[in-house]
C-alpha cells in the first residue's frame, strides 16, 4: 500500500507518494497560497493532491497549527493566517476520496526523527526552526499530542518579557525572536526587508547585523533547549527547519548550550530526514 503524504507549511505545501518501506516515489511541492484563507488553502490542496489521489490507498496529512480531531487553527495567524477551526481532514478526505490522518507537523516530524535515532532512547525532543519555530516530543517510545494537540508548541514559551509581540498573542515569544519571521523582522537599516536565507547569506559574507540576528537566535534556541532539558529529561534534542539546519546555526546553538549548568545540558542531532520528516512521520503514523 501507497501513502499520499502532505506537509502544510506557512511557507510551501509539499506532498508525496511514500511506499510502506517508506520510501519516497515521488515529490511534488508549491507556495503556500499568499491569501491563507480557507477558500485558497482548498483549492491550492486540491490543485496539488488531485493528480496524486488515485495513487494512493490513504492520506496523512502533516500541518502547522493545533490539530484536534481533525480541525486545523493556526496558533500564530501571522504563519498560517484566516485558519480558525478550519475542517482539514475533512477537506483533504473530499478531495482525494481517501481515508485521512492529520496531525502537527511538528510532531509528525518528531516521530519521524525518533524512528531514524541509532541508540536506544525512551525520551526525546525534535525542534524545528523555520518559518516559525515548533517541536514534538516523545516520551517512553510514544509520541505526545496533548488532550488539545497542543503538544510541543515550544515557539510559543516566554524568551523575552520586554521582547516583541507574537503573531499569536504572547509578549517576547520564541517564535518571534528565533523563527526566520522573527529574524526578518527585526532587521534593520541595509538588511531591513530580507527573509532569513538572505540574513544568513549576509551573515556568511560577515555582515555585523546579520551575525548578530543569527547569534540571538542560536541563544535564544539554546535557552529554550535548556528549559526542554529541566521539564522532560530528554536524553537529546533534534533540530530541524530551514534555520535550524542552515550552515553553521547548531554549532552556534550548541555553543550557547553549553555556557549553561551542566544539568540542563542535553546532546544535539540535525534533523536526519531534513525538510522530508513531517511528511514522512506522518505516514510512519498513517501505518500505524
Amino acid at each position: 500500500m501507497t501513502t499520499l503524504a502532505v506537509d502544510i507549511g506557512g511557507t510551501k505545501l509539499a506532498a508525496a507518494i511514500i511506499d510502506d518501506d517508506f520510501c519516497l516515489l515521488e515529490r511534488h511541492e508549491c507556495p503556500t497560497p499568499a491569501s491563507q484563507s480557507p477558500q485558497a488553502l482548498t483549492a491550492s490542496l486540491e490543485a496539488l493532491l488531485s493528480p496524486l489521489a488515485t495513487r494512493a490507498q490513504r492520506v496523512a496529512v502533516a500541518s502547522t497549527g493545533i490539530i484536534h480531531q481533525g480541525v486545523l487553527t493556526a496558533v500564530n495567524p501571522a504563519n498560517l493566517g484566516g485558519l480558525a477551526q478550519f475542517p482539514l481532514q475533512e477537506t483533504v478526505s473530499r478531495i482525494t476520496g481517501l481515508p485521512c490522518l492529520v496531525l502537527n507537523d511538528a510532531q509528525a516530524a518528531a516521530w519521524a526523527e525518533y524512528q531514524a535515532l541509532n541508540e536506544s532512547i525512551a525520551e526525546m525532543v525534535f525542534i524545528t526552526v523555520s518559518t516559525g519555530v515548533g517541536g514534538g516530543l516523545v516520551s517512553q517510545g510514544r509520541l505526545l499530542t496533548g488532550a488539545g494537540g497542543l503538544a510541543g508548541h515550544f515557539g510559543h514559551t516566554l524568551a523575552d518579557p520586554d521582547g516583541p509581540r507574537c503573531g499569536c498573542g504572547r509578549i517576547g515569544c520564541v517564535e518571534a525572536i528565533a523563527s526566520g519571521r522573527g529574524m526578518a523582522a527585526a532587521a534593520q537599516g541595509e538588511l531591513y526587508g530580507l527573509d532569513a536565507k538572505a540574513i544568513f547569506a549576509r551573515a556568511k559574507a560577515g555582515d555585523a547585523q546579520a551575525q548578530e540576528l543569527v547569534q540571538r537566535s542560536a541563544q535564544v534556541l539554546a535557552r529554550l533547549i535548556a528549559d526542554v532539558k529541566a521539564v522532560t529529561d530528554c536524553q537529546c534534542v533534534v533540530i530541524g527547519g530551514s534555520v535550524g539546519l542552515a550552515e553553521g546555526y547548531l554549532a552556534q546553538v550548541a555553543a550557547f548550550l553549553a555556557q549553561e549548568p551542566k544539568a540542563y545540558q542535553v546532546p544535539l542531532k540535525p534533523a536526519h530526514y531534513r525538510h522530508n520528516a513531517g511528511l514522512l512521520g506522518a505516514a510512519m503514523q498513517a501505518l500505524q
